[in-house]
């Protein structure tokens, strides 16, 4: 049985968003040094990689990542594949037949952003405009998740996507900077894990999918 791990890997590589801290990696103590083992310290911003937004991010008095119920983050999940769309706005969600796509609980976008996304960042990536993210909103699921550094278009007043998405009461998470090169749309079971950090806005994950 296939498992496809969409996650990216973190590094001092590792494409940021700007304004993020960077991934350090810090060996301290070592075992070519004569130490008994080998052991690191991380530096990172939570927004590092694929990660998951929780309500808190947004939501002042919102749920942190720590809360978001096991039973949102595994499960069965649609890949939908946005072609070649610069923006996700209702209209263009709307030819994609969401309502009645199985799956639907759980539903990742692959943009055309996975082209590049494991490599850099580029500031013109797609997101959701705000009509967008309210009609994804409205179908109810319990994640969502984009092969982008963000739901909201880089210079997006006032954050309308997160807002309509984070804000929306059925929607516990959203996971960002997804891997989804080469998988194809279509059913499968997700498997997100995110650190379970008390009291944190968001938190990174190693996220799977499988057939």
């Amino acid at each position: 049985m296939p498992i496809w791990d969409v996650t990216l890997p973190l590094s001092d590589e590792t494409p940021l968003y700007p304004g993020d801290p960077p991934f350090l990696l810090d060996m301290y103590r070592r075992l070519a040094d004569g130490a008994g083992s080998n052991n690191s310290r991380l530096s990172m911003g939570s927004h590092n990689g694929t990660h998951i937004d929780a309500p808190l991010h947004f939501i002042d008095g919102g749920g942190s990542v720590d809360l978001i119920p096991p039973e949102a983050l595994v499960g069965p999940c649609a890949v939908v594949n946005c072609g070649q769309a610069d923006l996700l706005t209702r209209e263009a969600l709307e030819t994609l037949d969401l309502a009645g796509r199985p799956g639907r609980e759980r539903i990742l976008f692959r943009t055309k952003n996975s082209e590049w996304l494991s490599r850099r960042f580029d500031p013109a990536f797609v997101g959701f405009s705000g009509d967008g993210a309210e009609y994804v909103a409205g179908l109810g699921p319990a994640l969502v998740g984009i092969d982008g550094p963000s739901l909201d278009p880089r210079g997006t007043a006032g954050h309308p996507a997160h807002l309509a998405i984070l804000a929306s009461g059925t929607i516990r998470g959203a996971i960002e900077w997804l891997n989804l090169a080469g998988i194809e749309p279509g059913e499968y079971e997700l498997i997100c894990a995110p650190l379970r950090i008390a009291g944190a806005e968001a938190a990174p994950c190693r996220v799977f999918l499988r057939k």
